[in-house]
């Protein structure tokens, strides 16, 4: 089945979000050559027929008063773009919603959905700039960036998982080769963490 594309931005009256982000920047980063932003949620639908899709545009994705709907992604000339998705795994609130929504409002399967928070940060922004606006608007432990492009699918294909190590002698281990252990797998552990897991296991013997 296709995937439908929708961008969702809020009119200028209602941009609160926009605005806050943007006053973020320029008191956090101290980057003053900021001079507006916008905030548009793009949502990538599978497994829906054109019929519903459409129905939802106005429904389900949008508020019609306070919302402006574009059907592909619109110019954004002369602005710095970044997209930001959950990562793989992460909870995304909005995509389950709508896929909730769907489902229940058209009593068929629930679609797959797919969100991102596309910025388009309008200024003079040096290099540095750019990259220091893009740390601050993606948190690696639970977004990424993401392409602009549409995909052909919304299935996820996951690499199959490599077998766990089995760690013979554990329990035996002295401190040095606790830390040893540690740094080989880069555990965010202290030796006393280590310590307290190896009598664990051992209290299990």
């Amino acid at each position: 089945m296709p995937v439908y594309e929708i961008y969702v931005e809020k009119k200028p009256d209602f941009a609160e979000e926009a605005r806050a982000v943007a006053a973020d920047l320029r008191l956090g980063l101290q980057i003053e050559n900021i001079t507006s932003l916008r905030i548009i949620n793009r949502y990538f639908v599978e497994g829906i027929s054109p019929e519903d899709f459409e129905s939802a545009k106005t429904t389900i994705f949008s508020e019609p008063p306070a919302d402006i709907i574009y059907d592909k992604l619109p110019a954004l000339d002369g602005a710095f773009t970044i997209a930001v998705e959950y990562l793989p795994g992460q909870y995304d609130q909005r995509a389950d919603s709508a896929a909730q929504c769907i489902s229940l409002a058209f009593g068929k399967e629930r679609p797959v959905v797919r969100t991102a928070k596309i910025y388009a940060v309008y200024g003079s922004i040096s290099a540095s700039g750019r990259e220091r606006v893009k740390s601050w608007l993606i948190n690696p432990v639970e977004c990424r960036e993401a392409l602009l492009d549409v995909p052909q699918t919304l299935a996820e294909n996951y690499p199959q998982p490599q077998d766990v190590e089995i760690l013979n002698g554990f329990t035996l281990f002295d401190n040095n080769e606790l830390e040893k252990l540690r740094d080989n797998f880069g555990l965010a552990m202290d030796i006393y963490d280590m310590q307290f897991c190896q009598a664990y296991f051992r209290d299990k013997e």
